[in-house]
């Protein structure tokens, strides 16, 4: 593994542990040239995903562009790391097991919409406001209306 802050080629694990549920093992790591010390972790990966974009584009599947999509929507709401976490691992494993080398980008959006559902409603409007290209604020209206209590006028009882 190459050291982040000077790229020797050579670094010792110094311990590991199981991390997300036992679904990848995080690593400490120490250069054995400049001695900083640094963070990795190992997943297992099925198979090599495509993910066909708009306009039959393909690209390769990047959990990390998942992670900073679901952290973008959550920003400055009550969702702990760890159930963001737990949502990205959750995608990336229906992903895997669905049999398919490719996947549209349709659908793991519509996976990100059902767990941001779940996790927190502003979230999932944010993500909607983006994934379904709200072009007037009578769409986002629209929209927020059915979730159920967000962006409703309260009551006056």
């Amino acid at each position: 593994m190459r050291c982040p802050f000077c790229s020797h080629e050579n670094s010792q694990v110094k311990d590991s542990r199981p991390a997300e549920d036992g679904a990848s093992i995080r690593r400490r790591r120490q250069c054995e040239d400049c001695g900083a010390r640094f963070t990795t972790f190992e997943r297992v990966q099925l198979r090599d995903l495509v993910v066909v974009k708009s306009g039959q584009r393909r690209e390769p599947f990047d959990r990390g562009k998942l992670e900073r999509s679901i952290a973008i929507a959550c920003r400055k709401r009550p969702v702990p790391a760890e159930r963001r976490d737990r949502l990205v691992s959750s995608i990336q494993r229906q992903v895997e097991t669905l049999g398919e080398s490719e996947i549209p980008s349709t659908r793991i959006g519509q996976m990100v919409m059902d767990g941001l559902k779940a996790l927190d409603p502003v979230a999932y409007i944010r993500f909607a406001s983006v994934y379904k290209d709200f072009r007037e604020a009578k769409d986002f209206e629209e929209f927020a209306g059915t979730v159920g209590g967000v962006g409703q006028e309260p009551s006056s009882s």
